[in-house]
């Protein structure tokens, strides 16, 4: 008799936004796991062959990659993205989620983040500069590498 509480894990990208080299980083981690891994994102993306790694390519528009995801995903699945909107939905559905820096977000702090970014989408509005990210340095790659790692290992 199957076990129907075991669930594959699957990974999830938000790869419209997601940095080449944590793409890379991924292809690595679903190799060498056997976990699945699907990219998502409205333009073509690259991936290496193999029967772990997929695409799904949507049409273009606001927040429709975003939505495709939210569709797909399932709990227990890790989703990378560094988008907080998104990050909340899929949270709602009992999925984690890691951004291409290696920061967890969880159902602890995930409303605090979205105040922050409504927060800092006010300034901006107002005609504040906040400036935007700085650029994924060689420690945020590490830290996005271990924190897969640990996530992969349970």
């Amino acid at each position: 008799m199957a076990d129907t509480a075991t669930h594959e894990v699957h990974l999830w990208v938000d790869a419209d936004a997601c940095p080449v080299p944590i793409r890379e980083i991924l292809f690595r981690a679903a190799q060498r796991v056997g976990a699945r891994l699907t990219l998502i994102a409205n333009q073509p993306i690259r991936t290496p062959p193999s029967p772990l790694i997929d695409t799904v390519q949507v049409g273009s528009g606001f927040d429709v990659a975003d939505d495709e995801i939210v569709r797909r995903v399932a709990a227990g699945d890790l989703v990378i993205t560094s988008d907080i909107p998104l990050a909340a939905e899929v949270i709602d559905k009992g999925a984690r989620v890691l951004t291409p820096r290696g920061e967890a977000q969880t159902r602890e702090n995930i409303r605090a983040r979205l105040q922050m970014r409504d927060f800092m989408e006010t300034l901006r509005s107002s005609g504040i500069h906040t400036g935007g990210p700085a650029s994924l340095s060689a420690a945020d790659r590490k830290r996005f590498a271990d924190a897969l790692d640990r996530y992969l290992a349970r």
